[in-house]
Formats: structure tokens, C-alpha cells, sequence
């Protein structure tokens, strides 16, 4: 199995910046499809962007152009750089992973980070 950890949240003002990391313990790491989610208060959670074993990405509309997620599987991290952050980006953001067999089988992500937190203020 593997174990994720997500790192980087913080309290940034509106139009700053911030750079999520997240760290898996996991033999298989440069198969997995990874992705980050967020959840805020009182909304369920959604995705905002994901990239493919073969680095192909894809994102939320509402964060096309301002956020970028990448992977290095030589440190087994996938990050996602956020740009000109807005208040309706605070959420508790999650990574997670999973092989695309798996995937496409469930329909869900097999693995999860215990989420870290951004907040934005106007």
C-alpha cells in the first residue's frame, strides 16, 4: 500500500502564492495516477487537478491558468503550485493516488493524505 503525506498549506492573501507537496511511501510511485483534491467548510470535496502516470494533466476549470500540479518520482512527491490565489480557494487540500487499473475499475483513488490546510484571505 502506500501512505501519503501532504505538506505546504498555510494562510496567504489574496493574489499570493503557495506550493503543496505531497510525499508517498510507495514502491510503485511512477505508475500511480495522482491528484489533489480540496474540501471546504460545508462543500464536498472536489477535484482540482490530476496528472497521469505519463504526465499528462488535467485541472478544474476554476483553477486553469493559476494552478499547476507536477510529480518527481525520483523524490516520490507530486506538488501543486498555486498562483494568484483567491478567497474561494481556502480549503483543506488532499492528495491522492492510485494505479489507473484501479482507477478505472473503482471509480475512486485508493490511497489518501491526511489533508493540509490553505487559507486565503481577501
Amino acid at each position: 500500500q502506500v501512505e501519503l503525506s501532504e505538506s505546504g498549506g498555510g494562510w496567504v492573501q489574496a493574489g499570493g502564492s503557495l506550493r503543496l507537496s505531497c510525499a508517498a511511501l510507495g514502491r510503485t510511485f511512477s505508475s500511480y495516477v495522482l491528484a489533489w483534491f480540496r474540501q471546504a467548510p460545508g462543500k464536498e470535496r472536489e477535484l482540482v487537478a490530476q496528472i497521469t502516470a505519463g504526465s499528462s494533466t488535467s485541472y478544474a476549470d476554476s483553477v486553469k491558468g493559476r494552478f499547476t500540479i507536477s510529480r518527481d518520482n525520483a523524490r516520490y512527491t507530486v506538488y501543486l503550485q498555486m498562483n494568484s490565489l483567491k478567497p474561494e480557494d481556502t480549503a483543506v487540500y488532499y492528495c491522492a493516488a492510485s494505479d489507473l487499473r484501479m482507477l478505472t475499475l473503482r471509480g475512486v483513488y485508493d490511497y489518501w493524505g491526511q489533508g493540509t490546510q490553505v487559507t486565503v484571505s481577501p
